[in-house]
């Protein structure tokens, strides 16, 4: 049995794709290894999984029809964690056909895919941005989440009831995981994380939205990984599931985390908040936690923690 890991050089997939490895399976990768941030980052993650035996990576893009049946035609694939998307919401802005083609066109190429291997279980990344303003706290899966505020979670939303007509239509399990704020060793240079360790050693002025009063519900990657891999062990018919922390901080705490962490102090300044990032993201996991054992066990400033000794060897300190 094979499980295709979409986008697995990236930030998640990568990690999810060691996991399975070091159990013994078999995975597939498939990345185009897109510029949206460093190419060798995503070749460099992809270095760690050479190693294995049962490693097997294709480079080439989810929106090539015949390059997509074909991995399925070839290939004893019977589960798929589909991770590869366009990522960040304010990129998202600027590029909406972008995001539709690759988020929501790559998805139905892999789901008629799966369809055509008989492939059973299908895991699509989602994200917690789908739920918008909202004024429902925590963010439930029973909201409709029909008010997206950028071209990314509307392609994620769409994404998502896409998924369910293959249920529908073919029986297939799907299993939609509404991603929050996901960060940790070997994270996305584009996110905050990053972005704010960078800063304690070079200075750069930082842009805090509403002066670092927006809060995020930060969710360590070791702890998504186990969800995902635990929606990929679990048949459960169609659902939508979130998988989350459940601890949300302000970002200037975030910050103050991070500078203690550095002893250093990182130049802000406030800023508006965009209109297209909500004020908050607050995961209520409880569905998560009855239907796939989620526990995360890594809080904030210990995951922090260990991403900050990640960074330091990362860049030699």
């Amino acid at each position: 049995m094979t499980t295709l890991i979409t986008g697995g050089a990236g930030f998640i997939g990568s990690h999810v794709a060691e996991a399975l490895l070091q159990r013994g399976e078999n995975v597939l990768v498939i990345d185009n290894f897109n510029d949206y941030y460093e190419p060798a980052i995503k070749r460099a993650n992809v270095e760690k999984l050479r190693g294995y035996d049962t490693f097997q990576l294709v480079e080439g893009d989810i929106r090539d029809v015949q390059l997509v049946e074909g991995l399925f035609r070839a290939h004893s694939i019977r589960r798929v964690a589909h991770l590869a998307a366009m990522a960040g919401v304010r990129a998202s802005v600027a590029q909406p056909r972008l995001y539709m083609d690759v988020n929501l066109g790559g998805t139905l190429n892999l789901l008629e895919g799966a369809k055509l291997g008989g492939c059973g279980q299908f895991v699509l990344a989602s994200t917690s941005s789908v739920y918008g303003k909202t004024r429902r706290l925590p963010f439930i899966e029973s909201d409709r989440a029909d008010r997206p505020l950028a071209a990314y979670p509307a392609s994620k939303r769409a994404a998502e009831m896409l998924a369910h007509s293959y249920h529908n239509l073919v029986g297939m399990q799907v299993t939609a995981l509404r991603f929050f704020n996901v960060y940790g060793p070997a994270g996305r240079p584009d996110m905050m994380p990053w972005r704010l360790m960078e800063a304690t050693q070079s200075g750069e002025q930082m842009r805090l939205f509403n002066g670092g009063e927006i809060q995020r519900d930060w969710t360590y990657i070791a702890d998504t990984v186990a969800g995902v891999i635990a929606a990929l062990e679990k048949p459960l018919g169609s659902e939508i599931i979130n998988l989350g922390c459940g601890a949300p901080i302000s970002l200037s705490e975030f910050v103050r985390i991070i500078e203690g962490l550095a002893g250093a102090k990182i130049k802000a300044v406030s800023v508006p908040t965009p209109s297209s990032d909500p004020p908050i993201t607050f995961c209520d996991n409880s569905k998560a936690r009855r239907l796939l054992g989620f526990a995360p066990t890594v809080d904030t400033r210990e995951g922090l923690r260990r991403t900050w000794e990640w960074y330091c060897g990362y860049r030699g300190l």
